[in-house]
Parts: C-alpha cells; structure tokens; sequence
C-alpha cells in the first residue's frame, strides 16, 4: 500500500495530531515513534516523504537518515525541537531535504510535504514519458513493449518484460522486494522465489555474465538497483 507520508516521532500527541491533519487534507499519512517501526514500515510500503524527528528512543533520526541514504533517495524533512545551526548543518549534510523547527505550523508544514510530493512526482513522470531508454548496447521500447540488445530484440515474456520496465523506471534507487511484488505481480505475498527466477531469467538474457551482472544489480537483504552508469 502506498503513503504519501510517513511520520517518525516519538512525540505520540504531536505526531498524531500532524498524521490526522494531513490525512484530513487527503495526504494519506502514517506514523511511527522508532526506527524499527520506520524500517519495518518502509520495507512493507512505499512512501513519498519522510518527516523525521532527531530524538528518537531507540536510535537517532541522524542515524536513520544516514541508513536509509545508502539505499534510498527519499525525500526527508527533519522536524526537530532542537535549534542549534550545528543540528541543521548536520541534517542537510548527512542527506536530509530541509529543516523544521517545532512547534510548526500545520498548514505551512502541509504545504512543505505537498511541495515535496510534486516535485518527486512530476521527476517520477518526466522519467515514466521518455518512450525509449537506452543504455550501453541496451533500449527499451515502452511504446512497443519491446527490448533490444545491440540491435537484437530479447525474448522476454511479459513478466520479466514488467520487472525489467518497472526495475529501469526507477532507476537510481533500491527498490525493496516487497515494492515489486505490489506493483509489478500486484500481489503482496508474491514469494522470493518468484523473483529470484524471473532476475535470473532477465540476466540470462541481458548480461554479457549473468554471473556478474551490471545492469540488475542485488542490494543484499533489500532488493535490486538498475544500474544505469553501465562501461
């Protein structure tokens, strides 16, 4: 199930009361107070921004901010008490989009993660129109549900053709496991075997050595990565 926005604070009023505003305004929201809850959440949803707090009872938003950014490019919003410009620094430093000091204003901070969303959304779709891909010796056809290697069309049936055209789309970020069972089998209990024999079946026919692939690339104990900076 997709999010507009997750919600990481352990300030149970606060954190409540921004989800339930945002959800009022149609921006489908959760929240969670730790970073197990947050990383048990982003791995079974997906989510267009992140507002993380920095005190956290279990671990720093610091420290979250910096784990997610070695998989993800997440839109996070720091939302935090403290007023140092250290703190600030900091936050946009390690990978965070901008900084809120509260108490905040709920209609200017709404407008903030609406602003956000747009973006990230209107990046997304200028990506999903371009109607051929190409990379190396690679092209994708989105028109014509086709892919070709050096000239040579491949013969991928339309599961693989879907993983592979949903893998390329968003590019430049690791997409978790559960992400592609939603949205490419559609099916959320889709199982890892599944997947693991269709990027097998993508590799055979598109890698040079399947058995050091460049293009699919595994992120262990997360999911995969289009590589797109290809020799």
């Amino acid at each position: 199930m997709d999010y507009d926005c997750l919600i990481v604070d352990d300030e149970e009023a606060l954190a409540q009361s921004t989800c339930e505003y945002f959800n009022l305004f149609e921006l489908k929201t959760a929240w969670v107070s730790d970073t197990p809850a947050a990383l048990t959440f982003l791995r079974q949803h997906t989510v267009a921004v992140l507002l993380l707090d920095i005190n956290l009872p279990s671990d720093s938003g610091f420290a979250l901010c910096k784990h997610l950014r070695r998989t993800s490019d997440i839109p996070i919003l720091f939302i935090s008490a403290r007023t140092s410009d250290d703190d600030q620094i900091l936050a946009l430093g390690i990978g965070g989009d901008d900084y809120i000091q509260k108490p905040y204003s709920l209609s200017v901070l709404l407008a903030k993660v609406k602003a956000v969303i747009k973006r990230r959304r209107a990046a997304v779709s200028s990506k999903l129109a371009a109607p051929v891909f190409t990379c190396g010796t690679l092209v994708i056809d989105f028109s014509a549900s086709r892919v070709m290697k050096q000239g040579v069309p491949l013969p991928l049936k339309t599961m693989e053709y879907k993983l592979l055209a949903y893998l390329v789309q968003n590019r430049g970020r690791v997409i978790p496991k559960e992400e592609l069972f939603r949205h490419v089998w559609e099916d959320a209990v889709t199982g890892d075997g599944t997947l693991n024999v269709h990027i097998r079946r993508l590799r055979e026919k598109m890698e040079d050595d399947p058995n050091h692939p460049v293009y699919i690339q595994t992120v262990w104990g997360t999911g995969y990565r289009f590589e797109e900076n290809t020799p």
